[in-house]
C-alpha cells in the first residue's frame, strides 16, 4: 500500500486514509500503526463485516426459494409496507416483521460462525459436570446449540414463525443462550447494529424489487461446507425478474 499525503483541505477522509496517515514515526522510532497491522485490520473488516453479510444474504434467498410460501409472505408484507410504486427506505425496516423473522430463522439454521470466538477461563471451574482448567481454549458450538431439539421444536425445519411470538422475543445481543448468531457477553460482535440494518435493507430491496427463481433444470442445494464462515457448498444461482410497477425505479 502506498502512503497517502495528509489532506490540507476540509474534504472528508475515508477510513483507509485515516489508517494510512497513522503510520507516522514517533520520536522514539515507533510507529502508530505498521503496514502489517493495517493489513490485519482491513482483513478483519472484510472477513468479519463483508464476507459474512454476503453469505447470510445468499442463505436467506436460498431458504426463501426452497420455501416459496415464505417468499410470498415476505413479498406481501413488502407490498403492504412499501408499495409497488416505491423503493425500500430505512424508515420501512422496523415494520418488516416477517422478513426479520426469516433472517433470524436463517441465522438459527445456518449460523455464519459455527464456532464462536474462543473463550479462555481466568480460573478453573466445573460446568455441566466437566472440569475446565484455567487457561483452556473454549469453543462454543453455535451450530449445535441452534439445532438442539431440547430447546427448539422441529429444529431442522425452516419455521420463521417461531420468531414472531410476541411473548418470546429474540434479539442478536446473546441474552438468550440458545440463540447466539453474534455471540454473547463481552465478546459479542461489535458490528451488530450495522449488520442488522445492512442485512434487512439489502434483502428487503432485493425481494421487493425482484422475483427470484432458479435457472431451468437446476435444483436447489442447501448443503453447506465447513469453515470459519459457513457457506453454501454450491453457490446460489438465481434469476431475477422485475416486480415493481414503475420501471423508472430501476434506472
Amino acid at each position: 500500500m502506498k502512503k497517502m499525503a495528509s489532506a490540507e483541505n476540509n474534504n472528508r477522509k475515508d477510513f483507509l486514509q485515516f489508517l494510512l496517515e497513522n503510520t507516522n514515526t514517533h520520536e522514539d522510532g515507533s510507529l502508530s500503526l505498521t503496514v502489517q497491522q493495517q493489513k490485519g485490520m482491513l482483513t478483519d473488516i472484510v472477513v468479519g463485516g463483508i464476507d459474512t453479510t454476503a453469505t447470510v444474504v445468499e442463505w436467506v434467498l436460498a431458504e426463501l426459494m426452497e420455501h416459496p410460501e415464505e417468499m410470498i409472505k415476505v413479498q406481501e408484507e413488502l407490498t403492504q409496507i412499501v408499495g409497488l410504486n416505491n423503493l425500500v427506505e430505512e424508515f420501512h425496516l422496523p415494520n418488516l416483521h416477517h422478513l426479520d423473522a426469516v433472517i433470524k430463522e436463517t441465522f438459527r439454521l445456518h449460523p455464519i460462525l459455527p464456532f464462536l470466538v474462543p473463550r479462555c477461563p481466568s480460573q478453573s471451574t466445573t460446568i455441566g459436570g466437566f472440569y475446565i482448567p484455567k487457561g483452556s481454549t473454549i469453543f462454543l458450538n453455535a451450530w449445535a446449540i441452534h439445532r438442539d431439539p431440547i430447546v427448539w421444536e422441529a429444529p431442522l425445519e425452516f419455521r420463521p414463525q417461531r420468531f414472531l411470538n410476541p411473548s418470546n422475543k429474540f434479539d442478536y445481543l446473546g441474552n438468550k443462550f440458545h440463540f447466539l448468531p453474534f455471540g454473547s457477553g463481552r465478546r459479542v460482535c461489535a458490528g451488530i447494529p450495522l449488520a442488522e440494518r445492512m442485512l434487512i435493507y439489502e434483502l428487503a430491496s432485493f425481494l421487493h424489487s425482484f422475483d427470484w427463481k432458479l435457472p431451468d433444470d437446476e435444483k436447489l442445494d442447501l448443503s453447506d461446507k465447513f469453515g470459519i464462515v459457513t457457506k453454501k457448498k454450491t453457490p446460489l444461482t438465481a434469476v431475477p425478474t422485475v416486480r415493481l410497477s414503475n420501471l423508472e425505479l430501476y434506472a
